[in-house]
């Protein structure tokens, strides 16, 4: 059983958004079509509280893309984004959230950030994604989403670790890419058995 993991198309991460990626916004109509080829849909939705310690704002003297170290280990510092019931945090417009079978959010818990779909920054607190996806019975894996080099990176990564069999479809992601971070990313999936397509 295959599902279709639909990694953060949020609007704050689309143009005009907080935490714009370049071309967020071409992936949703192809994600769309897509769907229907996978025997379940499954969305995340980064779900920050306002005042999150990821947020850069949250640290004098600090700017969006910083780095702090964090009791659960280093973190890039971002600018105030995806905040519970914003705009900002609300799924594209144009995405079919009809389709999904279940929406797992992230990020909500104040004191750590969440980049993967499966485990918080800590690696050891778990967002339940792994339990639903075996419960379905589902062990083929295909992410797509944004970022590349972040949300959907660290998620494919984990899921690959769990012994699932995880594709990454390049095509409908896009990245942050900032000092290097798309190459690293990349370079870790293909360690962990991802397959980028």
């Amino acid at each position: 059983m295959h599902a279709l993991i639909v990694i953060d198309v949020q609007n704050d991460f689309c143009p005009g958004g907080a935490l714009a990626v370049a071309g967020g916004d071409e992936v949703v109509e192809p994600i769309n079509a897509l769907m229907g080829a996978f025997d379940a849909v499954i969305l995340t939705q980064d779900w920050h509280p306002a005042g999150h310690s990821s947020f850069a704002s949250q640290h004098p003297g600090k700017v969006p893309l910083d780095r702090v170290d964090m009791p659960y280990g280093p973190q890039v510092l971002w600018p105030d984004h995806c905040i519970q019931g914003a705009a900002g945090a609300d799924f594209h417009p144009g995405l079919n959230t009809n389709r999904a079978d279940l929406v797992i959010r992230k990020g909500f818990r104040p004191t750590i950030d969440s980049y993967s779909a499966f485990y918080e920054n800590d690696h050891a607190t778990p967002t339940g994604l792994e339990g639903y996806l075996q419960s379905r019975g589902l062990t083929t894996l295909t992410l797509v989403g944004l970022a590349t080099d972040f949300c959907v990176a660290f998620s494919a990564i984990d899921a690959a670790t769990r012994g699932f069999d995880v594709r990454v479809n390049e095509a409908l992601c896009r990245g942050i890419d900032f000092d290097g971070s798309l190459t690293a990313a990349r370079q870790r999936m293909n360690e962990a058995g991802v397959t980028l397509s």
